[in-house]
């Protein structure tokens, strides 16, 4: 498989929205250059610049429409398929790589992991956000004999991968990246915190819908071995 999925039948705001998470999550720092990929319309990396947490913003996007409206809001938008284009962009220049919700999207994460990973300065903060197969939602469907496609959520149409948080850290650190943090991306409902406490947080994968994963580049490469 090398075309991306089809992306023409998306609902309207499919590439809208702001990813708090990624932006809370980024230390004040005006003077960053941040690389988005799936930046979609781009109002992410555009709250991060408004928020000063960034100075210098690049998005890469595959669809054309959202790609033009990023354009009007990030400094450099470049479309096309990540995995299959050329990225002319200077190596060792970012200080921040986000992929909200893109890598389930890919034929080889790994590949496009490892191909991001020379764009990135020494400790470089990444952020990425993907489903969780794990959440009790697919598990219940699963049980009733069923794995049914939809339009967005975890099992989207257009998923070509699907990740449990061990699973997403280990993609992350056999690609090159140090992994600090994985877990939800978002705060759980007060039903769900008194679950996890009654089962003594044996279980906390079932709970959340996303996971959230920050990790960095090391500050230095390991050395090469000498036979």
């Amino acid at each position: 498989m090398s075309s991306a999925p089809d992306y023409s039948a998306k609902i309207d705001g499919y590439f809208d929205g702001i990813r708090p998470a990624f932006v809370e999550a980024l230390p004040s720092n005006p003077t960053a250059r941040l690389l988005e990929i799936g930046c979609g319309n781009g109002r992410t990396a555009s709250a991060a610049h408004a928020a000063g947490k960034c100075g210098w913003c690049c998005g890469v996007e595959l669809c054309a429409g959202p790609a033009r409206e990023a354009g009007k809001r990030l400094d450099q938008v470049c479309v096309g398929n990540v995995e299959q284009m050329e990225l002319n962009l200077p190596p060792a220049s970012f200080d921040v790589l986000m992929l909200s919700e893109v890598l389930e999207h890919l034929v080889d994460p790994g590949a496009v992991l490892k191909k991001l990973r020379p764009l990135l300065k020494p400790g470089a903060i990444v952020l990425a956000g993907s489903p969780n197969v794990c959440h009790h939602s697919v598990l219940r469907m699963l049980l009733a004999g069923k794995w049914e496609y939809q339009n967005k959520g975890i099992l989207d149409a257009t998923h070509l991968r699907w990740f449990t948080a061990p699973s997403y850290q280990a993609l992350f650190e056999e690609n090159g990246y140090v992994v600090d943090q994985v877990g939800s991306a978002n705060p759980l409902s007060l039903k769900a915190r008194i679950t996890r406490k009654l089962l003594f947080h044996r279980f906390d994968h079932l709970f959340y819908t996303q996971i959230f994963l920050r990790g960095h580049v090391a500050a230095s490469e390991p050395a090469a071995s000498v036979d």
